[in-house]
């Protein structure tokens, strides 16, 4: 009798303690933000930019593109300028007006078919881009530049022919 007690008190210790030894911890990468994209993000000011890239069909133009949410649940917030944070990449936004960002809101820049930029752009590089905030934040990153293709297709005029490889089918790997 002492054994089946002893067999079932142990079944009993290890359903109770089976949750707490193949828990995780704390910490770990599995409770990190985790974004498998091209694009960049930051979320150290009040309006977060997620998946920022410029979309680039030919060099030396191109569209940016990113998400801005904010952050305030009762204040708006604007995105107030976009520019090139050095003098050599002489990244501009061309026609860029102040924009509106809802309390708690999203605004995504491809829906609105982007921001123009001109400058030293060719994909595959790296630009570095400042935007400013109504609330006087700044943040800067480092914005890929993509091909107008794939994924990106569209967003920075018609593709170019040249530019985008046809996909190839399973059977041809």
């Amino acid at each position: 009798m002492s054994m089946r007690r002893t067999l079932a008190l142990a079944t009993c210790a290890l359903a109770v303690c089976a949750p707490v030894l193949t828990s995780c911890g704390f910490d770990y990468a599995t409770d990190r933000i985790y974004t498998p994209a091209t694009g960049v993000n930051n979320r150290e000011a009040s309006i977060d930019v997620l998946g920022a890239v410029i979309v680039s069909a030919e060099d030396g133009s191109g569209t940016f593109v990113a998400s801005f949410a904010n952050n305030s649940t009762e204040e708006p917030g604007t995105v107030e300028a976009l520019e090139g944070v050095d003098d050599q990449s002489q990244l501009t936004a061309t026609d860029f007006a102040p924009m509106e960002v809802p309390p708690s809101g999203l605004v995504n820049l491809a829906d609105e078919d982007g921001l123009e930029v001109n400058g030293e752009i060719a994909a595959g590089e790296f630009v570095p881009v400042a935007l400013q905030f109504g609330s006087g934040e700044r943040v800067e990153l480092d914005v890929p530049v993509v091909t107008n293709c794939g994924y990106y297709e569209g967003l920075d005029g018609p593709p170019s022919a040249d530019q985008c490889e046809p996909e190839s089918s399973p059977a041809e790997h």
